[in-house]
């Protein structure tokens, strides 16, 4: 099946776990959305995800989801670029997530990074989603 959206879906799925409170869950395997999960783990809102792959179907991330006191550490993450109304930031209007409590990760030409990288890096981008 094909997906126009591979990080919206990738956000869903997060979401859908997380309300049945998963430990881990599995998603599609790419590029992009391995390096939305390498920032997510950095900033420390998943455990980890890891890529399977078996033999005869297409590989898979199986993340680990992370919660604290039983709630899940994602209290929300929301899609902010959509494929029909792409969102682009410079760098000088990069705002706040939750004053600072959040991160917005944006796809630079550096790479996939938080907010504070990109601000760190001193460029701007495409502004993929929200998480607090």
């Amino acid at each position: 099946m094909a997906i126009n959206d591979p990080v919206g879906d990738l956000i869903t799925r997060i979401r859908n776990a997380q309300m049945r409170r998963h430990s881990t869950m599995n998603v599609p395997a790419s590029k992009l959305r391995g390096w939305v999960l390498d920032v997510l783990e950095a900033e420390g809102y998943i455990r980890g995800y890891s890529r399977v792959e078996k033999d005869g179907e297409k590989p898979n991330f199986e993340v680990e989801l992370k919660y604290y006191e039983g709630a899940p550490v994602i209290q929300k993450i929301k899609r902010v670029s959509k494929p029909g109304r792409r969102v682009y930031s410079s760098v000088r209007d990069l705002g706040s997530v939750r004053n600072g409590l959040g991160i917005s990760i944006v796809s630079t030409p550096k790479g996939v990074m938080s907010d504070a990288a990109a601000r760190d890096a001193n460029v701007g981008g495409e502004v993929l989603c929200e998480v607090y």
